[in-house]
């Protein structure tokens, strides 16, 4: 079997966990999670850092301490991962669907300028965009805050997939996964990073409990229990270790992928960006070129025991947001349709990236 996405164990993460257990530090407080908010935090460039459950958990915070309301409006991105969309919805507020750009598939940002322009932060009271840089590629951010600052809206960036790519610097508020398919891993996890102090103190009030005494059972605000373990902290700093090494790989994978793929019919390559941490390989199948869909080459590679998956429905597709909002959505659509993520494992070996190619080379019509 070629797993899609698996976690690379390879470093001090059995010495740095069973110093938890040796120690007896295993909950949420204890020295990795300090340590590991703190090389978070140096990583991307920001100043502070709080350690979260799972990157849902630092969604549904950072939308909290940026003063998002019920009723608020945010634009997300409509083709990602469905936890943004949900984590505006625990906020109370409402997500307003975005359609993903067809040049690089992050969040248009040409349509988000075209929609405020034309009256939509009023009509739609918005007060937050939430960009998502899904499989790893970086959205063109320093175009986006320009557009913020233009119409006052605040920047909370999903970089959950980018860790190691230049993302999470720029933005008002940025949240990362530790899932055990991204690059880093701590089995589950997530982290918030900003520069303001005020938004870190109180996303780590909230993430305890909102417990206003440190003795005393007393709380000032409804809070949630949000906060990593020790134990997973400790996973997260072997693993932060070994990022630039797993960042190279990823890097040579992909342009290995591409120089392989590109010359078959029907076959579109991902986007190419020297800064990508290109979490997926995703490739797009033209049914009419390359002689069966995205959904039948699937099921051949599963017949060969190789892993793929589809892009996610876009998010106006889905049931719980069939009344929101969109901001086009055609492109998300074809995406869906055509798309197809790769093995993108650390651990792929070139013999098994081969494999997958030769597939997909045998597959075409």
């Amino acid at each position: 079997m070629i797993p899609l996405s698996v976690p690379e164990i390879r470093g001090q993460e059995w010495e740095y966990i069973k110093d938890c257990l040796d120690t007896g530090w295993v909950s949420s407080v204890g020295s990795y999670v300090t340590r590991f908010e703190r090389e978070c935090a140096t990583r991307v460039g920001r100043k502070y850092a709080v350690a979260t459950v799972n990157g849902t958990a630092a969604l549904h915070i950072a939308l909290l301490v940026a003063g998002i309301q019920p009723g608020d409006g945010v634009l997300v991105s409509d083709l990602t991962f469905i936890a943004p969309a949900n984590a505006i919805r625990y906020a109370g507020a409402n997500p307003v669907l975005v359609d993903a750009a067809p040049h690089d598939w992050q969040i248009d940002v040409n349509r988000i300028r075209d929609f405020l322009r034309r009256g939509g932060r009023e009509r739609h009271n918005i007060k937050a965009i939430l960009p998502v840089d899904i499989l790893g590629h970086p959205v063109d951010m320093p175009a986006l805050i320009e557009l913020a600052r233009e119409f006052d809206l605040i920047v909370i960036e999903d970089a959950s997939e980018a860790l190691g790519a230049p993302v999470g610097r720029l933005s008002d508020i940025a949240c990362f996964s530790f899932n055990g398919n991204k690059i880093i891993t701590t089995g589950g996890g997530g982290m918030i990073v900003t520069d303001r102090e005020d938004w870190a103190e109180h996303a780590r009030h909230l993430t305890t409990q909102a417990k206003s005494d440190a003795i005393e059972c007393v709380h000032d605000e409804i809070g949630f229990n949000y906060r990593m373990t020790n134990v997973a902290a400790a996973m997260g700093c072997a693993q932060m270790e070994m990022l630039d090494e797993f960042l190279a790989i990823k890097r040579a994978n992909a342009a290995t992928y591409t120089k392989a793929l590109n010359g078959i019919p029907g076959i579109t390559t991902m986007p190419a960006s020297p800064c990508s941490s290109y979490w997926l390989y995703t490739i797009l199948i033209d049914e009419n070129e390359y002689g069966m869909s995205s959904r039948d080459l699937l099921a051949n590679l599963a017949d060969t025991d190789i892993q793929a998956r589809p892009l996610w429905q876009p998010i106006h597709k889905s049931i719980p947001y069939q009344d929101a909002h969109v901001l086009g959505g055609q492109v998300a659509e074809r995406l869906y349709r055509d798309a197809l993520s790769l093995p993108s494992s650390v651990g792929l070996k070139p013999d098994e990236l081969s494999q997958v190619v030769e597939v997909i080379a045998r597959a075409c019509r």
